[in-house]
């Protein structure tokens, strides 16, 4: 006899799959972020991620455009400062009238609705290429967490609706908070990189923003002192609550496909939206292989994409978005 119930019934043909199909992905799971340049008539190609690109901002605004057309509506903006402006101090991150601040204000000019949160961190600005500043050989916290906060004010003041501090350093999401109320700007949110991880699949981005750590006498070689260890799940829930605790409107994993078990963990125990980093390395290598014909780009890049959803993800922060976008558009 054979049983009553065959779970093959509902895997039968396509409009039965997407009729029970649990996990769904749209348009507004994206969060797109986007490398600026100085200059002008600018796009330029990133070796180590191939089909993305560096604006400079009179072509951002074109960018910005066609994201909305696509219905993508959220981006993350990170900057490439020139080599002249980078010191110890983070000093050129302050500037009201710097990279980031100006590509803030060309977004909401062409468009005003797009939601636009903006990195928070001193290593594009720094000339150790460190997310605080270097003294004696260490990553001091408190006087980085002082030009952090100050440096996301300034973001705000251009326009930013999130700032989203990715440094890992202790108490800056607190610090942020509460120089954001006393100068008024209550209604600036704050995304998180609440567990962040000290990862290899970073090397891409370090490529596009020139951002990596220097090999110097007495500066640490890597970012271990300051983001987590991969070996650590835990940690991760309590650096993640005391973000919150802290003001966090929203807080992220990253990276992402090697750390879904975290975003899950995360997930069960919050209630704000939990976002994920889809990281350069993750984007490098599935572009690499699809172009020795080892893997199926799209249906990969799709398989990935559903994965962070089913494990939890609000917000999908992926180089990947537009092209996901446009195949759930047809």
């Amino acid at each position: 006899m054979y049983p009553l119930r065959r779970n093959r019934r509902l895997r039968t043909n396509e409009a039965i799959r997407s009729l029970v199909r649990e996990t769904v992905i749209t348009p507004n799971d994206f969060l797109v972020p986007l490398f600026v340049v100085e200059g002008k008539g600018i796009k330029d190609e990133i070796a180590s991620m191939p089909n993305y690109f560096r604006y400079s901002l009179d072509l951002l605004e074109g960018e910005i455009k066609e994201l909305w057309s696509l219905g993508l509506k959220s981006v993350l903006l990170f900057v490439k400062v020139p080599d002249h402006l980078k010191d110890n101090k983070g000093t050129e991150a302050l500037n009201p009238n710097g990279l980031m601040q100006r590509a803030i204000k060309t977004i909401k000019n062409v468009c005003p609705d797009m939601l636009v949160m903006t990195d928070v961190a001193l290593d594009p600005y720094s000339s150790f290429g460190h997310d605080g500043i270097v003294q004696n050989g260490m990553i001091v916290n408190d006087e980085s967490t002082a030009v952090l906060s100050q440096m996301a004010l300034t973001h705000a003041q251009a326009g930013a609706d999130f700032v989203a501090p990715s440094d890992m350093n202790d108490g800056r999401t607190l610090q942020i908070r509460q120089l954001l109320e006393n100068e008024d700007f209550k209604n600036t949110g704050i995304m998180s990189y609440s567990a962040k991880y000290a990862s290899a699949f970073y090397g891409p981005f370090r490529d596009a923003l020139d951002s990596a750590p220097v090999d110097l006498v007495d500066v640490p070689k890597d970012k271990k002192t300051y983001q987590m260890d991969c070996g650590n799940r835990i940690e991760a829930i309590r650096e993640t609550l005391m973000d919150i605790d802290e003001g966090s409107d929203i807080v992220m994993v990253k990276p992402g496909l090697s750390y879904l078990d975290i975003l899950r963990d995360i997930k069960n125990e919050v209630d704000v939206p939990v976002a994920v980093y889809q990281v350069s390395g993750e984007y490098a290598m599935i572009k690499a292989a699809a172009e020795k014909g080892w893997l199926n780009h799209d249906q990969v890049m799709m398989e990935t994409t559903m994965a962070f959803k089913r494990a939890g993800a609000d917000i999908i922060a992926s180089y990947f978005a537009k092209d996901v976008v446009k195949i759930l558009n047809g």
